[in-house]
């Protein structure tokens, strides 16, 4: 059975593509050195349009004859007030736009007004060098470096100096942990139930927040912050899995960058990277369940805690509910082996 795997590694190559949801401008090179923070390409995006009815507006019943009277053609940039339409004749009924806009379509005697435009901008999220260029689109930003995937992000990104505030995994970060001297850095928390502590890095300018688990009632609170959040383990209390604490602890001080960006789809999860000198190999992003694994148990009654795959169980296992399902047997330690459905399983590499 194929399986989702989670990377939690000390070293390993790195290979983002950064790319833009519609066509744009590219604004580097293949080759060139970027930081975090460098936007690697922009575009201009329609955000809001307005159907103008010109054949109701006029009282003309024919849709061929409305167009007629239409003064104005695709691509004319209009300023509110313009006339767009004009009948003629004695009695003549003109049409003007409501609005400042654009004529993107003319069709059945209706005008397509695209009257707002919004502008984008991909970041390179972190630092790196640019392998290759899709056109009009964006670029693959490599790097060799510590990676941590997390389960949850509020889609944003930034970088800064990684301070850990948490002293042991299943800590519970509180507003006080939360000081000063932090400002401008990327924080690591362990539990967070308090929209307070999310409220006080907006305070604070924090450039992001790592954090072990979220109570899931936070999620509206996280999302509406305007630095990243990154959520490693899940909603409810979970413990940080002791490979990821071990990394980040002997990183901290380290630049690093969040990226809480969250498209399954796409194959993007939400991700720490932490920039090295050393080269690393690329990691895949599934794999197959074997016996030695190090895996992760996802649900209850061992969710988050890790454990070795000693053997998938041939054919189905009998759960207590009656349900047969494909199944492996983890040890959790020396004393405690459990048989957990592979569906709640994932591997950590």
């Amino acid at each position: 059975m194929l399986a989702p795997v989670t990377h939690i590694l000390p070293l390993t190559s790195i290979r983002r593509l950064r790319s833009l949801p519609v066509p744009g401008r590219v604004l580097v090179r293949a080759g060139q050195k970027v930081n975090a923070s460098d936007v690697i390409a922009q575009a201009t995006a329609p955000s809001g349009h307005h159907v103008l009815d010109i054949r109701r507006g006029l009282g003309i019943p024919q849709a061929a004859a409305a167009e007629r009277c239409i003064v104005r053609q695709v691509g004319d940039k209009l300023e509110k007030g313009d006339v767009i339409a004009e009948s003629g004749g004695l009695f003549s009924r003109i049409i003007r736009t409501p609005m400042d806009g654009e004529i993107i379509s003319i069709s059945g005697g209706q005008i397509l007004l695209r009257t707002q435009t919004s502008d984008l901008e991909v970041r390179a999220g972190f630092a790196g060098t640019v392998s290759d260029i899709i056109k009009d689109q964006g670029a693959i930003i490599e790097t060799s470096g510590a990676l941590i995937q997390g389960v949850w992000g509020n889609g944003l990104t930034d970088s800064g100096m990684l301070l850990l505030v948490s002293n042991s995994p299943d800590e519970e970060i509180n507003r006080q942990q939360i000081e000063v001297s932090m400002r401008g850095a990327i924080i690591m928390g362990g539990y967070c139930s308090s929209a307070d502590v999310l409220r006080a890095g907006a305070d604070l300018q924090l450039r992001g927040m790592v954090l072990s688990s979220m109570a899931s009632e936070l999620v509206p609170v996280a999302a509406s912050l305007k630095y990243p959040v990154l959520i490693i383990e899940g909603f409810g209390r979970t413990p940080l899995n002791d490979a990821a604490y071990r990394l980040l602890i002997t990183s901290e001080k380290r630049d690093v960058s969040i990226s809480a960006a969250l498209n399954p789809p796409a194959g993007e999860r939400p991700e720490l990277i932490i920039p090295l000198p050393a080269i690393g190999q690329s990691a895949p992003e599934t794999d197959y369940f074997a016996p030695n694994q190090i895996v992760r148990i996802q649900g209850a009654p061992y969710a988050g805690k890790m454990g070795t795959l000693v053997q998938v169980r041939p054919g189905l296992f009998t759960l207590p509910n009656g349900l047969k399902v494909p199944a492996a047997d983890i040890q959790l330690d020396s004393d405690t082996r459990v048989t957990v459905p592979l569906a709640n399983l994932e591997v950590i590499e």
